[in-house]
């Protein structure tokens, strides 16, 4: 069976139109408290949040699905993504859930689930949920009187989080001396990660921490860093830090304000875990969206990438299938599954200036040593998903393009999983070729697919 609402990271969608509405929110809630319950004790699901206007919306449709069915519910307040996996595996409840549309515009919205073991749902998993809501859903029995779930607020679950987080941070090491900006996206990381780099001894000078419900990922975080490029120049400071609305994702800007993804992020932690033998088999795990130069860099020290389909998710389920602790993807997502079960930014950035602190040496320096292939990534936002290979005129052009690139580079297309778009990547040895070709690719799809167009 195809899933239908779920993505690849949850289900996701404008709120409060469909099929991101109260109504489906408290379906959802119903269907996971179906699927924990294993026994005839009293069931727990933690719910956290982001910074969404609609997130007070949705949570309280997701809780009120959750009680009809006899479960109770702790609700965690604004907290990253990542720190809701942790509270949902540190305080053994059956499950956690996030309202959060991570990077995406404060009008999106989305929801996603964590097994009790902190590790999002499989896919599997994901669509007996959705068949269950198509047949069972009208007619399941719920419970009445004392067998109602209840609700409580759990108002120290930012520090139980900080606390965790400081526990990755080598005890030996110290961030005194150190001044980091840090971009929180007006998300859910707005008081812990300031606070945590802070009881860890740096400066910090904070950008995008007053959250208003419409504000995040408003031109800042991860995907907006001009801005923290400029003020870690101005300050003089010895990184930069921004996060996207739910925190799960990192990129940094090193010294001299240039840009370091999350590709130069897992060179850098891959060569550093190498040389104190611990990165697993020598091994990273990456997505087909990382840039080639990856490989290239991990060569030098003897150390391989394997490359999963787009979605961290995805990135975890072959690390763990394969026994392997470090893999991400560009965007920034970072998992150290010696530490977490899921990608986390602020985790990430502490590793960073850990190899900051041991090596002594500036970002821009530890970084040199990977040096990405030319690039490019366009987004098309479209009316329709088909199969692109249905469309010749489509197909003529990536082949042509590919054919042009030879073995030096490559064409990778694929509609997003989290939003109304298709995304087209394009490499290559020379720069401005690579413009050119991933240009007309665009112009192609958007006669057969946009909204312009189609």
């Amino acid at each position: 069976m195809a899933r239908k609402l779920f993505g690849t990271d949850g289900v996701r969608g404008k709120a409060n139109t469909q099929p991101m509405t109260v109504d489906l929110a408290m379906q959802l809630g119903c269907a996971l408290a179906h699927f924990v319950q294993n026994g005839g004790h009293r069931h727990k699901i933690v719910i956290g949040k982001d910074t969404r206007l609609s997130c007070y919306m949705l949570e309280q449709a997701l809780a009120a699905g959750m009680m009809s069915m006899g479960v109770d519910v702790a609700f965690l307040g604004p907290l990253p993504t990542p720190g809701i996996a942790n509270i949902t595996t540190s305080m053994r409840a059956d499950a956690g859930a996030v309202i959060s549309a991570s990077h995406n515009r404060f009008d999106d919205n989305g929801i996603k689930f964590f097994s009790r073991d902190g590790f999002k749902l499989p896919d599997e998993t994901e669509e007996k949920i959705e068949q269950w809501l198509e047949q069972d859903y009208a007619r399941c029995q719920r419970p009445s009187g004392a067998h109602i779930g209840r609700a409580v607020r759990w108002e120290d679950a930012r520090g139980r989080y900080i606390v965790s987080l400081k526990n990755t941070f080598p005890r030996e090491l110290t961030l005194e001396g150190m001044k980091l900006v840090v971009d929180c996206a007006n998300g859910a990381a707005y008081r812990v990660t300031p606070e945590v780099l802070e009881e860890l001894g740096a400066q910090v000078v904070r950008l995008n921490v007053s959250p208003n419900g419409v504000n995040i990922n408003s031109n800042c975080g991860a995907l907006y860093p001009q801005k923290l490029q400029e003020a870690v120049v101005q300050e003089g400071a010895n990184l930069g830090i921004a996060l996207d609305g739910d925190a799960d994702r990192l990129v940094l800007v090193d010294e001299k304000g240039r840009l370091v993804d999350g590709d130069a992020i897992m060179a850098v932690c891959a060569r550093e875990w190498s040389l104190q033998k611990n990165l697993h088999a020598q091994t990273l795990v990456a997505t087909v969206m990382s840039n080639i130069g990856l490989e290239q860099a991990l060569a030098t020290f003897g150390a391989k990438v394997v490359r999963t389909q787009v979605g961290d998710r995805y990135v975890v389920e072959h690390m763990r299938r394969c026994g392997l602790n470090m893999g991400g993807e560009q965007s920034g997502h970072i998992v150290f599954l010696d530490y977490a079960p899921t990608g986390d930014g602020t985790l990430a950035a502490l590793q960073i200036l850990a190899i900051l602190c041991r090596q002594q040496k500036p970002l821009s320096e530890l970084a040199s040593f990977f040096q990405p292939s030319p690039q490019v990534l366009r987004n098309l936002e479209v009316s329709m998903r088909v199969d692109l290979k249905t469309l010749p005129e489509v197909q003529t052009k990536i082949q042509s393009v590919e054919a042009a690139l030879g073995k030096e580079g490559r064409v990778f297309i694929r509609f997003s999983g989290t939003e109304p778009k298709v995304r087209v990547l394009v490499e290559g040895p020379d720069e401005a070729k690579v413009q050119e070709y991933a240009d007309d690719i665009v112009h192609v799809l958007k006669k057969n697919l946009s909204k312009e167009g189609g």
